[in-house]
């Protein structure tokens, strides 16, 4: 070999080692993630199958548990309590027949899943029942803030049943189930006080109320099965067999029309109820950026994904038809709100229409934020006016003191006596404030010091009675 084939091929022992290295290194990084993410080898899937049949199952003690839990929920919900309701989640059986739909579905399980189906139905039909019975004999049927919260579902609650529902499945399928998992997804993702709402609705007749819970429920209880079937396909669970090869066949079918009806009007919802969430919050990012003219105050504003309408409610300074104008053209022009109409309602705008809604709820709506927004401010004036009163009241001279007729009297009467004065000492004890009269004498220095003390007890009574007084301090100044 001579020198120019050498300088053909430069590869050298320390290129092939270096190459090596970073193939080697590679390899550490990509088995390592693998690792950290594997969920195939500490899979049971024979275990996990057993499981989740053994929780369909709904008799006996199951049922008893469900309907205490919605006694518990109701009350939580009754009383606006977020640690009652989250205690009754965590002893509710409703999560069980959900997973076995998924799974059934997954492994082509026609029987587990006719069997989850009807034990579904009878929970949902018993835990309406339950909460309708509650909410109509108990005598507190206001709405509070966690029934309003359950009357209708947001893209948070499917992103919630969807995570949930993996994690749950997820935690199952490990060999030796993460019971602090199950009890994590069972109060996230808040099967039970939907429910409770619904039976809220029917007993009180708000059917609004009930047809939103029922809709939030049903959500949950898709996407949490639907989380299941994916998981359950991921990690290959093993299909059911079936001698029969026809049987074999429409199951097969079945179980794909079932996984179909429930894919894609999921799908569907999730975004729908994520474009109406969007809208909202580009409506009130917009409101809160644009809709600015000096003099001018927003009272209150709403929002309409179905009509795609904001209206906007003005006091203050009239808004001229031109700034209006270049509110509605900048609307066209953001994003997601290219279609939307915007409506302004001024307070100098005398039509029926506005009259007829400041009249209304609007007014009351007004009002309430109002008085919520400045409550806390007029109870701390009203305090400091309080105090104000009594420190007037305190410092107040109830009796005119005829201080010179007094101090010439002392004089004469009390030989040695060189100062007589008079204030007013305010003392507290941390439970009250007083306000004592205070005399303040001095002697002269050939006053014995045993006289001093004498007179000064003499001092005191006779100024109780001159000045009607029933507390008072004579206090002996040091020259």
């Amino acid at each position: 070999m001579d020198n120019n084939d050498i300088q053909d091929n430069p590869s050298t022992p320390q290129d092939e080692k270096f190459e090596h290295m970073k193939l080697s290194a590679w390899e550490s990084v990509k088995s390592f993630f693998i690792e950290l993410f594997d969920i195939q080898s500490d899979t049971d899937r024979d275990a996990t199958i057993e499981a989740v049949k053994k929780d369909i199952s709904f008799k006996g003690h199951t049922a008893w548990i469900l309907i205490f839990s919605i006694f518990v929920a109701s009350i939580g919900l009754n009383v606006s309590s977020a640690a009652v309701v989250i205690g009754a989640m965590l002893i509710s059986p409703l999560m069980g027949p959900i997973v076995g739909i998924g799974l059934s579905v997954a492994i082509n399980d026609v029987d587990t899943m006719k069997r989850s189906f009807i034990n579904l139905g009878v929970m949902v039909v018993l835990s309406v029942m339950t909460a309708f019975f509650y909410f109509s004999v108990s005598p507190l049927t206001k709405e509070t803030a966690e029934l309003v919260a359950r009357t209708y579902p947001t893209v948070l609650d499917v992103l919630v049943a969807i995570f949930g529902g993996l994690g749950l499945i997820v935690a199952k399928t490990k060999s030796g189930t993460i019971a602090s998992v199950i009890f994590g997804v069972a109060i996230a993702t808040a099967l039970m006080p939907p429910l409770c709402t619904v039976g809220y609705g029917l007993a009180v007749g708000n059917f609004s109320y009930a047809g939103g819970a029922l809709y939030l429920f049903s959500i949950n209880a898709v996407f949490i099965a639907l989380a299941t079937f994916i998981v359950a396909k991921i990690l290959r669970f093993p299909l059911v067999r079936y001698a029969n090869s026809q049987r074999r066949k429409n199951t097969a079918r079945i179980a794909s029309l079932v996984a179909l009806i429930v894919i894609v009007p999921s799908i569907y919802l999730f975004i729908k109820l994520l474009d109406q969430e969007v809208f909202t919050n580009k409506a009130e990012e917009f409101v809160d950026t644009q809709i600015k003219y000096e003099g001018a105050e927003v009272v209150k504003f709403t929002q309409n994904y179905e009509s795609k309408m904001i209206e906007i409610y003005l006091i203050g300074r009239p808004v001229p038809q031109d700034e209006i104008s270049v509110w509605i053209k900048k609307l066209h022009e953001t994003d997601q709100l290219g279609d939307v109409d915007l409506r302004v309602y001024q307070g100098t705008d005398q039509s029926d229409e506005l009259t007829e809604r400041i009249s209304g709820s609007l007014k009351a709506d007004i009002l309430s934020e109002l008085y919520v927004n400045n409550e806390q401010r007029i109870r701390d004036k009203d305090e400091r006016i309080t105090f104000l009163e009594d420190e007037v009241a305190r410092l107040s001279v109830k009796e005119t003191v005829p201080f010179e007729e007094v101090s010439k009297e002392m004089k004469i009467t009390y030989e040695g006596l060189e100062t007589f004065g008079f204030s007013r000492r305010i003392n507290t004890d941390f439970s009250k404030i007083d306000t004592i009269p205070v005399f303040n004498i001095s002697w002269n220095k050939a006053v014995k010091s045993k006289d001093r003390a004498v007179n000064a007890a003499k001092i005191s009574e006779i100024l109780k009675i001159r000045m009607k007084l029933d507390t008072l301090l004579v206090v002996e100044m040091s020259k």
